[in-house]
Protein backbone atom coordinates (compact mmCIF):
# COMPACT_ATOMS: atom_id res chain seq x y z
CA UNK A 1 0.00 0.00 0.00
CA UNK A 2 1.00 3.49 -0.27
CA UNK A 3 0.81 4.93 2.85
CA UNK A 4 2.25 4.19 6.69
CA UNK A 5 0.73 4.51 10.00
CA UNK A 6 1.90 7.86 11.31
CA UNK A 7 4.52 6.86 14.12
CA UNK A 8 3.87 7.25 17.96
CA UNK A 9 4.77 10.62 19.36
CA UNK A 10 8.30 10.73 20.80
CA UNK A 11 6.95 12.43 23.99
CA UNK A 12 4.47 11.27 26.69
CA UNK A 13 1.14 13.73 27.51
CA UNK A 14 1.93 13.64 31.21
CA UNK A 15 5.90 15.12 30.80
CA UNK A 16 5.55 16.90 27.43
CA UNK A 17 5.28 20.53 27.14
CA UNK A 18 2.51 21.95 25.45
CA UNK A 19 1.85 24.09 22.23
CA UNK A 20 -0.42 27.09 22.40
CA UNK A 21 -0.77 30.36 20.15
CA UNK A 22 0.55 33.32 21.83
CA UNK A 23 0.34 37.51 20.42
CA UNK A 24 0.31 37.17 16.76
CA UNK A 25 -0.20 33.72 16.47
CA UNK A 26 3.35 32.37 17.98
CA UNK A 27 3.48 29.17 19.16
CA UNK A 28 4.71 29.49 22.66
CA UNK A 29 5.47 25.91 24.69
CA UNK A 30 3.90 25.67 27.95
CA UNK A 31 3.97 23.46 30.69
CA UNK A 32 0.38 21.34 30.81
CA UNK A 33 -2.54 21.77 32.89
CA UNK A 34 -5.99 19.81 32.11
CA UNK A 35 -7.84 22.26 34.01
CA UNK A 36 -6.41 25.12 32.63
CA UNK A 37 -7.48 24.11 29.11
CA UNK A 38 -10.70 22.98 30.00
CA UNK A 39 -10.86 26.78 30.61
CA UNK A 40 -8.87 28.19 27.75
CA UNK A 41 -11.15 26.12 24.98
CA UNK A 42 -14.39 27.43 26.29
CA UNK A 43 -16.45 28.71 23.36
CA UNK A 44 -14.35 27.28 20.91
CA UNK A 45 -15.18 23.44 18.65
CA UNK A 46 -13.26 21.53 21.26
CA UNK A 47 -14.73 20.02 23.83
CA UNK A 48 -14.25 21.20 27.95
CA UNK A 49 -13.98 17.40 29.21
CA UNK A 50 -12.43 15.12 26.56
CA UNK A 51 -10.52 18.65 25.41
CA UNK A 52 -10.73 16.54 22.04
CA UNK A 53 -12.00 18.15 18.49
CA UNK A 54 -14.32 16.70 16.03
CA UNK A 55 -12.77 18.80 13.20
CA UNK A 56 -10.44 15.84 13.23
CA UNK A 57 -12.91 13.15 11.99
CA UNK A 58 -12.94 15.15 8.96
CA UNK A 59 -9.69 13.31 7.89
CA UNK A 60 -11.47 10.06 7.87
CA UNK A 61 -14.74 11.47 6.26
CA UNK A 62 -12.87 12.15 3.53
CA UNK A 63 -12.10 8.49 2.74
CA UNK A 64 -15.01 7.73 3.61
CA UNK A 65 -16.69 9.29 1.06
CA UNK A 66 -14.57 7.97 -1.57
CA UNK A 67 -15.23 4.87 -0.79
CA UNK A 68 -18.70 5.16 -1.29
CA UNK A 69 -18.07 6.06 -5.29
CA UNK A 70 -16.20 2.84 -5.42
CA UNK A 71 -18.96 0.67 -6.56
CA UNK A 72 -19.88 2.97 -9.35
CA UNK A 73 -17.16 4.57 -10.22
CA UNK A 74 -14.35 1.74 -10.03
CA UNK A 75 -11.64 4.20 -11.29
CA UNK A 76 -12.25 6.05 -7.68
CA UNK A 77 -10.02 3.09 -6.29
CA UNK A 78 -7.43 5.46 -7.37
CA UNK A 79 -8.05 8.44 -5.80
CA UNK A 80 -8.71 6.37 -2.72
CA UNK A 81 -5.66 5.10 -2.59
CA UNK A 82 -3.81 8.35 -2.39
CA UNK A 83 -5.52 9.15 0.86
CA UNK A 84 -2.85 8.87 3.63
CA UNK A 85 -2.98 8.41 7.46
CA UNK A 86 -2.17 11.57 9.52
CA UNK A 87 -2.07 11.86 13.38
CA UNK A 88 -4.46 14.39 15.29
CA UNK A 89 -2.11 17.03 15.97
CA UNK A 90 -0.50 17.03 11.75
CA UNK A 91 -4.08 17.51 11.15
CA UNK A 92 -4.31 20.90 13.20
CA UNK A 93 -0.94 21.74 12.08
CA UNK A 94 -2.22 21.79 8.72
CA UNK A 95 -5.33 23.08 9.11
CA UNK A 96 -6.65 26.53 8.71
CA UNK A 97 -8.80 26.83 11.82
CA UNK A 98 -7.99 29.67 14.42
CA UNK A 99 -8.22 27.40 17.26
CA UNK A 100 -5.41 24.70 15.38
CA UNK A 101 -2.75 25.50 18.14
CA UNK A 102 -4.77 25.24 21.03
CA UNK A 103 -6.20 22.02 19.56
CA UNK A 104 -2.95 20.63 19.93
CA UNK A 105 -2.10 22.01 23.07
CA UNK A 106 -5.43 20.52 24.32
CA UNK A 107 -4.97 17.11 23.30
CA UNK A 108 -1.42 17.35 24.84
CA UNK A 109 -3.53 17.80 27.76
CA UNK A 110 -6.32 15.18 27.46
CA UNK A 111 -7.04 13.11 30.35
CA UNK A 112 -6.12 9.28 29.74
CA UNK A 113 -9.29 8.21 30.28
CA UNK A 114 -10.16 9.74 27.38
CA UNK A 115 -7.13 10.24 25.13
CA UNK A 116 -5.90 6.23 25.61
CA UNK A 117 -8.86 4.87 24.10
CA UNK A 118 -9.10 7.78 21.91
CA UNK A 119 -6.01 6.74 20.16
CA UNK A 120 -6.42 3.48 20.29
CA UNK A 121 -9.63 3.63 17.81
CA UNK A 122 -8.13 6.15 15.86
CA UNK A 123 -5.22 3.25 15.38
CA UNK A 124 -7.95 1.12 14.44
CA UNK A 125 -9.64 3.03 11.55
CA UNK A 126 -5.95 3.39 9.78
CA UNK A 127 -5.47 0.02 10.01
CA UNK A 128 -8.93 -0.79 8.81
CA UNK A 129 -8.72 1.70 5.89
CA UNK A 130 -5.37 0.10 5.05
CA UNK A 131 -6.62 -3.72 4.72
CA UNK A 132 -10.33 -2.38 3.30
CA UNK A 133 -8.60 -0.96 0.27
CA UNK A 134 -6.17 -4.14 0.27
CA UNK A 135 -9.35 -5.73 0.00
CA UNK A 136 -11.29 -4.00 -2.12
CA UNK A 137 -8.30 -3.63 -4.60
CA UNK A 138 -8.30 -7.18 -4.92
CA UNK A 139 -12.13 -7.48 -5.25
CA UNK A 140 -12.11 -4.86 -8.18
CA UNK A 141 -9.31 -7.57 -10.56
CA UNK A 142 -12.13 -10.16 -10.34
CA UNK A 143 -14.38 -7.57 -12.68
CA UNK A 144 -17.25 -8.94 -10.01
CA UNK A 145 -20.02 -5.79 -9.71
CA UNK A 146 -22.12 -7.31 -7.37
CA UNK A 147 -19.12 -8.66 -4.99
CA UNK A 148 -17.61 -5.39 -5.23
CA UNK A 149 -20.87 -3.50 -3.98
CA UNK A 150 -20.82 -6.27 -1.14
CA UNK A 151 -17.10 -5.60 0.00
CA UNK A 152 -17.28 -2.03 -0.07
CA UNK A 153 -20.31 -1.75 1.75
CA UNK A 154 -19.04 -3.83 4.53
CA UNK A 155 -15.73 -1.47 4.82
CA UNK A 156 -17.19 1.52 5.09
CA UNK A 157 -20.27 0.03 7.29
CA UNK A 158 -16.66 -0.78 10.04
CA UNK A 159 -15.50 2.56 9.20
CA UNK A 160 -18.34 3.89 10.35
CA UNK A 161 -18.68 2.25 13.26
CA UNK A 162 -15.34 3.30 14.22
CA UNK A 163 -16.00 6.68 13.17
CA UNK A 164 -18.92 6.63 15.51
CA UNK A 165 -17.11 5.39 18.37
CA UNK A 166 -13.93 8.09 18.08
CA UNK A 167 -17.12 10.38 18.09
CA UNK A 168 -18.46 9.21 21.50
CA UNK A 169 -15.12 9.15 22.90
CA UNK A 170 -14.68 13.07 21.97
CA UNK A 171 -18.08 13.59 23.57
CA UNK A 172 -16.93 12.13 26.84
CA UNK A 173 -18.33 8.43 25.91
CA UNK A 174 -15.71 5.96 26.63
CA UNK A 175 -16.58 3.50 24.65
CA UNK A 176 -14.65 1.28 21.75
CA UNK A 177 -15.77 -1.00 19.27
CA UNK A 178 -16.61 -4.63 20.07
CA UNK A 179 -15.25 -7.84 18.46
CA UNK A 180 -18.74 -9.28 17.89
CA UNK A 181 -19.94 -5.82 16.25
CA UNK A 182 -17.32 -5.61 14.15
CA UNK A 183 -17.83 -9.25 12.79
CA UNK A 184 -21.69 -8.42 12.53
CA UNK A 185 -20.78 -5.66 10.37
CA UNK A 186 -18.87 -7.64 7.91
CA UNK A 187 -21.19 -10.74 7.77
CA UNK A 188 -22.53 -8.78 4.31
CA UNK A 189 -19.13 -9.42 3.04
CA UNK A 190 -19.81 -13.44 3.20
CA UNK A 191 -22.83 -13.05 1.30
CA UNK A 192 -22.02 -14.60 -2.32
CA UNK A 193 -23.05 -12.36 -5.03
CA UNK A 194 -26.11 -14.67 -5.94
CA UNK A 195 -27.52 -14.47 -2.75
CA UNK A 196 -29.87 -11.96 -1.05
CA UNK A 197 -28.15 -9.47 1.32
CA UNK A 198 -29.87 -9.26 4.86
CA UNK A 199 -28.80 -5.50 6.31
CA UNK A 200 -26.89 -6.53 9.46
CA UNK A 201 -27.91 -5.19 12.81
CA UNK A 202 -25.50 -3.44 14.75
CA UNK A 203 -25.07 -3.72 18.48
CA UNK A 204 -23.92 -0.95 20.81
CA UNK A 205 -20.69 -0.52 21.09
CA UNK A 206 -19.15 -1.58 23.93
CA UNK A 207 -16.32 -3.63 25.27
CA UNK A 208 -13.30 -2.60 27.53
CA UNK A 209 -10.27 -3.46 24.82
CA UNK A 210 -10.16 -2.03 21.60
CA UNK A 211 -9.39 -4.38 18.09
CA UNK A 212 -5.92 -5.03 17.86
CA UNK A 213 -4.07 -5.74 14.39
CA UNK A 214 -4.76 -9.18 14.96
CA UNK A 215 -8.21 -8.92 14.68
CA UNK A 216 -8.17 -6.20 12.60
CA UNK A 217 -6.38 -8.84 9.93
CA UNK A 218 -8.96 -11.82 10.98
CA UNK A 219 -11.86 -9.29 9.85
CA UNK A 220 -10.16 -9.81 6.55
CA UNK A 221 -9.00 -13.25 6.81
Amino acid sequence: MPFETPPTPAVTRDTAAAETAGPGGVVVRLPGYTRTYRRLVQGTNINPQTLLATDYLNHFNEIAMLLDLIPEMPDCIEDALEWQPISYEAHFRNSVLADRHLAIAAYENAPAVYRDPFDATVRQLHDLVHTGLERIVAVIGRNDSALLAITVQSVSQSLQRLMDAANGIIHGTVETVDQSAIDLILETAAVSPGEPETPAQIPPAVGPEPMGQDDIDALFA
